[in-house]
């Protein structure tokens, strides 16, 4: 072990060493190498000190009037809304927390007077029409959950700018019940599912992922509200997620199907697209436990549809806009498996005790991102594993990494109400260089 982290600070140079050893390594270690193995235990180690490198020599950014850097997983230097989440998600693993507030920090300082922040700084795919997805609130609870439980940040401005943020995005709500609409399928994060969630400026889809983040945000906003002091707001936000978690269900959920559809507010009908975004309401758990084997069974695990060689597809392969790869260096989300979305349906699966499709996913989500491919990537196919996007790419990808560590532990950093724990710092004794030297 001593000569492989010799290796390792090799690799990373005397200058910038993001990796430190603990003199033992603990029953956690021991468990994850159960589970994945000895050679891809120390594979493992080797793929997250490149990782960690490009994060602190490439990933980290200065920016005109922010004290402190900020994070990008992208070569081009945009900052982006969701990708930050996920971006720091994985940096929480070793106990850095830095980045979750310079960034959001920034957004929530560009925010506009009625609220609306939009999804991106800086020059190269500005979005100046579209939302900063509904993350913000959840940002905050994971940053304040890994610096001594501190909202107090928050009371003078930021407070009152996440209730307008949180304000703005149900004014999207046209039509009155309770689920807004997304701005276009490119607003979504999910780039180009334009059959399920509309152009651009279309404004027509209330989008079950929306709705979904929308209802753990308002969750955040509880647990923000109580913090500050603040019992009627807490009991507010409360109410309106439990609210939205009915209207997901009356509005969404096909019986006959068993499926979770987004509906077109401007037609009333029911978009019928099998879309990886289906399977979020059991990542915010507010599916039923037999909503939850319906969308498990039928669905998920249909090799058919989703449970590809490496799931999970991001169209059903039974969809007609199915395809893998990128025809124009387009990020595809009509097929390739993304792995933010692997993440929280693999927590989901945790969340309704279906163990062993978690477990196989984690598996199998591991040998996509480590195994099949030489270094982290983008996107990737779902039935050859081959990578896609960015090479290589730093970004929320790293979480392919950790959800071995999440299943061994059954651990999940997106609870709300749990401590946020280093695990890769404390039980597989890694630590994280906060800034490149």
């Amino acid at each position: 072990m001593r000569k492989f982290m010799f290796l390792v600070g090799l690799l990373l140079g005397s200058n910038c060493s993001c990796f430190a050893q603990h003199n033992a390594q603990d029953k956690s270690a021991t468990d994850l190498v159960s589970l994945i193995g000895q050679d891809q235990y120390r594979q493992l180690q080797l793929r997250l000190a490149s990782l960690n490198r490009d994060i602190a020599t490439r990933g980290l950014h200065n920016y005109p009037g922010v004290d402190g850097r900020l994070i990008t997983g992208y070569a081009y230097g945009e900052f982006f809304d969701w990708d930050l989440y996920f971006e720091n998600i994985y940096l929480s693993y070793y106990g850095v927390s830095d980045y979750d507030f310079t960034n959001l920090k920034l957004f929530l300082d560009k925010q506009q007077p009625d609220g609306f922040i939009a999804r991106t700084i800086g020059i190269t795919y500005p979005r100046p029409t579209q939302m900063f997805k509904p993350f913000m609130a959840q940002l905050v609870v994971l940053g304040a959950s890994q610096n001594g439980g501190d909202y107090e940040w928050l009371r003078a401005k930021y407070y009152v700018r996440l209730q307008k943020y949180i304000d703005r995005w149900f004014a999207y709500d046209h039509d009155g019940n309770g689920l807004p609409v997304w701005n276009s399928s490119d607003a979504s994060g999910m780039d180009n599912q334009i059959s399920r969630s509309g152009d651009l400026e279309s404004y027509r889809d209330e989008g079950v992922d929306l709705a979904c983040y929308l209802y753990r945000e308002l969750q955040a906003m509880e647990v923000i509200s109580a913090k500050l002091g603040k019992p009627a707001d807490s009991k507010m936000y409360a109410d309106h997620a439990e609210k939205l978690a009915k209207a997901i269900n009356k509005v969404f959920w096909n019986e006959q199907d068993g499926f979770y559809y987004d509906h077109d507010e401007k037609t009333g009908e029911t978009i019928k697209i099998k879309s990886v975004a289906g399977f979020l309401p059991m990542w915010a758990g507010v599916a039923s436990p037999a909503q939850a084997r319906r969308l498990v069974r039928d669905h998920l695990l249909n090799l058919k549809e989703f449970w590809l060689d490496y799931p999970v597809a991001t169209y059903a392969k039974s969809e007609p806009e199915f395809y893998e790869g990128s025809r124009s260096g387009e990020c595809n989300w009509e097929g390739p498996a993304w792995i933010p979305t692997n993440y929280m349906i693999f927590h989901g699966l945790l969340q309704y005790g279906y163990n062993d499709a978690a477990k196989e996913l984690a598996l199998r989500t591991l040998k996509l991102a480590m195994v099949a491919n030489p270094v982290t990537r983008e996107f990737y196919d779902s039935d050859t594993g081959k990578g896609n996007g960015m090479n290589p790419f730093w970004g929320w990808s790293s979480l392919a990494y950790v959800m071995p560590i999440d299943f061994a532990q059954r651990y999940d950093p997106m609870d709300l109400h749990a401590p946020v724990r280093p695990l890769i710092k404390n039980e597989l004794g890694l630590t994280f260089a906060k800034d490149a030297k």
